[in-house]
């Protein structure tokens, strides 16, 4: 698992506002980190692209991050899951997606 790659997770069932069932999801935890623990850190995506705010990211389909649509991701959705949620790789963002992840975790943190 690398930062960058697109992942189908197994989202727990939630409350409120958070997201549940399959669905893909961007690793953002950084490969040093990654290497550290069994626990990894994601930001949610969905397809809805009538569902996106400020700070979402949309991902327009490609062969590099084989998604089946043009997807959102949800920035502000950042969870943290065991490596057993994680059910197989889908793909991965391009650089400059990466940037601009990078670019909103320092606003989100305020770092």
């Amino acid at each position: 698992m690398k930062q960058g790659e697109i992942w189908l997770v197994n989202y727990p069932e939630g409350a409120g506002h958070e997201y549940f069932k399959e669905r893909p999801a961007l690793v953002v935890e950084s490969d040093e980190q990654i290497a550290k623990t069994k626990i990894f850190t994601v930001m949610a995506m969905t397809s809805n692209a009538n569902n996106r705010v400020v700070d979402d990211i949309l991902i327009t389909m490609d062969k590099y991050n084989n998604l089946h649509s043009d997807s959102v991701l949800k920035t502000h959705h950042i969870q943290s899951f065991d490596i057993s949620r994680f059910m197989k790789r889908i793909g991965k963002v391009k650089d400059e997606i990466l940037v601009g992840v990078k670019q909103y975790l320092k606003i989100h943190f305020g770092l």
